[in-house]
């Protein structure tokens, strides 16, 4: 068992990163992998109580899932995945 669950509570697709969000990480010495295992096993960062509610009826009704993690010394970066699954971005709000 894993240190989130189970296992990965949906598909994520092709994992792809915008070159803002790889400097970010780059900068801060965080694996982008490490923050994908965190999103498909449902924990989805710094988000608001609504956020959150609104990911875990994501889950159920097969909309968009959005993660948001703060880095260290500042900054955050968004994990988003696609409502069909087919695709999940890291990506900074910047990018959005």
């Amino acid at each position: 068992m894993s240190r989130y669950g189970k296992g990965p509570r949906f598909p994520m697709g092709k994992p792809v990163i915008t070159p803002q969000a790889q400097a970010a990480l780059d900068a801060t010495g965080i694996e982008g992998v490490l923050l994908l295992a965190r999103h498909i096993h449902g924990d989805w960062g710094d988000l608001t109580a609504e956020d959150l509610a609104a990911n875990e009826l994501a889950l159920l009704t097969g909309k968009r899932l959005l993660s948001s993690y703060d880095l260290p010394g500042g900054g955050r970066v968004w994990i988003i995945t696609e409502a069909d699954r087919s695709v999940t971005t890291i990506l900074l709000p910047d990018d959005y």
